[in-house]
C-alpha cells in the first residue's frame, strides 16, 4: 500500500517517509533484497524502483523485466502498476497479449512482466539487455539458479545508465534456504557485502556473468508492517489477520516477525526438532556397523554420508548422560558435501578418482577408516560409455566402493516416508522404534534437510529443483536392509 500525500498535492506516490521503502529506492548498490514481514509495501517499492528512472532521458535504453515464479501472481503486480503508472506517467500504455505483459512509456522506456518457472527459461532472454531486473518473492524459486543466471542480462551499452538487480520476499517458502544463505547470513540488515573472488568465478563459470571481484556490492533491507501507517490506520487488526491466515507457526513467524531462523516449506519442517535430532560427537561402539552413501554431482554438489546402524547398545554422551537408541536406528556420523561453502547448489566439478581419494581421507580424519562398508550410491555411477570405466569403478580403485541404491518405481516416496517415520520416532523423548539422528558436526544435513521443499506437482515427493542431494543420499541409507550391508573388518 502506498502513501498518498495531502501536503504535496502534485505527488501521486511517495515512499513511506523514513522507512525501509525510502532506503530501498535510494539504495546505491547493484544488488539489493527487500525482505521483511508482510505489509511494508515491498511490491510498490519494487515497481517504483524501476519507475523512478522513467522520463530521465534514457529513452528506450531504460528497459526492465520483473519476474514472478508463475503467471497467476503477476495479476496483483499488474493491478498495482495500473493503479499508479497511468496517473504518474500520462501517455503510458500497458500491452496485453498471449503470454506477454509489457508497460511502454512515453519516451520509449519498457517494463516487461514475466513468469520465470525454471532455469532453462533463461534462453528466452539470452542476449537481451536489461539494466533493471526485478524478482518478486524470490523464495518461490526452490534454488538460486534462475536468479543468478539472469545476471548475465543485467547490462546496457548506454554509458552512465543505472544498473540494478532487485528482489523482494518474505522468509518462508521453497527457496527459504538458498535466499538465507546468499542474502541473510553474510551480513546484518543494511550492511553491504561485496562479491568475493570465489563468487565471481562461480558466476562466470556457471552463468556467464562476468564481473570484477569487489566491484559490485549487495545489501539486504528489512521492512516491517508497522512502517505502513496507511495500512495500520485502515486495518489496525492487520497482525491478527495475518496470524490467522498463516498455515503454521513457522509461517506466522515469517510473515509477522521476518524470522529467517525458522524451518520453512519443507518435507520435514513440521517434525524437525534440532535439540532432539542432533547429537554431540561421541566414539562409536565397535559393534555398530558403518556404511558410506553417495549421491553423485559435478556441476551440482555431490554428497557423501557416513552412517552408523545401532545394535541396541547404550553409549555415554560427552555430558555424561546415557543414550540408548533402539536397534537399527541410523546416526549420521560424518559427511562431505561437494560445494564451495558459499554458493548453494553449485558443485566442485571434481573427478571421480579425486572424490574417491577424498572419501578415504575423510574416513581417516573421522577415525573410522577400515570400519566402513560399501553402502548405496546413486545408480548412475555404475554405468558408463562402452570401453570406459564407470565412476563406481574409479572410486573403488582407490578404496571407496559402493553398491547401487534402490531407484525403482516408488523408491523416492518410500524413502521420504521412511525418513519422516524415523525422524518422528527420534523426536520422541523415549523412542520405541528405530529413529534417525545426526551428529552436530554434520552441518550441511542440518542446513538443507529441514527445509527440503515438497513438490508442487506431488506433495509426497521433494522438489527436484531444490538442494536435495543430502536428502537423496539419506534415503538411500535408511532404505537399505541390514542384511545387504558389505562391512569390512575393523583394522587395528
Amino acid at each position: 500500500m502506498a502513501t498518498m500525500t495531502t501536503d504535496l498535492p502534485n505527488v501521486i506516490w511517495r515512499p513511506h517517509p523514513g522507512t525501509s521503502q525510502e532506503l530501498f529506492l535510494s539504495c546505491p548498490f547493484w544488488e539489493a533484497l527487500y525482505t521483511g514481514t508482510r505489509g511494508p509495501g515491498k511490491t510498490d517499492a519494487l515497481l517504483m524502483d524501476f519507475a523512478q528512472h522513467v522520463g530521465k532521458g534514457w529513452g528506450s535504453d531504460w528497459r526492465g523485466v520483473l519476474f514472478r515464479h508463475e503467471y497467476k501472481p503477476l495479476s496483483e503486480i499488474i493491478k498495482k502498476s495500473e493503479k499508479w503508472f497511468y496517473r504518474i506517467f500520462p501517455g503510458s500504455r500497458f500491452l496485453r497479449s498471449q503470454g506477454e505483459y509489457r508497460w511502454v512509456f512515453a519516451d520509449g522506456e519498457e517494463l516487461l512482466l514475466r513468469a520465470f518457472k525454471k532455469p532453462s527459461d533463461y534462453w528466452d532472454y539470452h542476449g537481451h539487455e536489461y539494466p533493471w531486473v526485478g524478482w518478486e518473492e524470490i523464495t518461490a524459486w526452490p534454488s538460486g539458479e534462475s536468479y543468478h543466471v539472469m545476471k548475465s542480462c543485467n547490462r546496457s551499452a548506454h554509458p552512465g545508465i543505472p544498473r540494478k538487480y532487485r528482489a523482494t520476499c518474505n522468509p518462508y517458502g521453497p527457496g527459504h534456504n538458498w535466499v538465507k544463505s546468499y542474502f541473510i547470513d553474510p551480513a546484518p540488515a543494511g550492511v553491504p557485502f561485496t562479491a568475493t573472488r570465489s563468487e565471481v568465478d562461480t558466476l562466470l563459470a556457471e552463468y556467464g556473468v562476468d564481473i570484477v571481484a569487489g566491484s559490485l556490492r549487495t545489501v539486504t533491507l528489512h521492512g516491517h508492517y508497522s512502517e505502513n501507517a496507511a495500512l495500520m490506520e485502515a486495518q489496525p487488526d492487520y497482525p491478527a489477520l495475518i496470524s490467522a491466515a498463516a498455515g503454521n507457526p513457522q509461517q506466522a513467524a515469517a510473515w509477522l516477525s521476518d524470522d529467517w531462523d525458522i524451518v520453512s516449506g519443507g518435507m520435514f519442517d513440521d517434525i524437525w526438532i534440532r535439540s532432539r535430532h542432533t547429537l554431540p560427537v561421541f566414539d562409536l561402539p565397535l559393534g555398530w556397523s558403518i556404511i558410506r552413501t553417495y549421491d553423485w554431482g559435478s556441476t551440482k554438489p555431490f554428497s557423501v554420508g557416513w552412517w552408523a546402524r545401532t545394535n541396541g547398545e547404550t553409549v555415554t554422551l560427552p555430558d555424561g548422560s546415557a543414550f540408548c537408541p533402539p536397534r537399527d536406528s541410523m546416526i549420521r556420523v560424518g559427511e562431505w558435501y561437494g560445494w564451495d561453502g558459499k554458493t548453494p547448489n553449485v558443485g566442485l566439478r571434481m573427478t571421480d578418482t579425486e572424490i574417491g581419494k577424498g572419501i578415504i581421507q575423510h574416513e581417516r580424519s573421522l577415525g573410522i577408516y577400515g570400519r566402513v562398508g560399501a553402502g548405496p550410491a546413486d545408480s548412475t555411477i555404475f554405468s558408463a560409455d562402452p570401453g570406459m570405466a564407470t565412476p563406481a569403478d574409479a572410486m573403488a580403485a582407490v578404496g571407496a566402493s559402493f553398491i547401487p541404491a534402490d531407484k525403482g518405481p516408488g523408491s523416492r516416496k518410500r524413502g521420504w516416508s521412511a525418513m519422516r517415520r524415523m525422524l518422528q520416532e527420534s523426536a520422541k523423548l523415549k523412542p520405541e522404534d528405530a529413529g534417525l539422528w545426526v551428529f552436530e558436526s554434520c552441518r550441511q544435513f542440518i542446513r538443507t534437510i529441514p527445509t527440503l521443499p515438497r513438490s508442487e506437482r506431488d506433495p509426497d515427493d521433494v522438489d527436484t529443483d531444490a538442494e536435495d542431494h543430502i536428502g537423496d543420499e539419506t534415503r538411500y541409507a535408511i532404505t537399505l536392509q541390514p542384511n545387504t550391508l558389505r562391512i569390512t573388518k575393523f583394522r587395528i
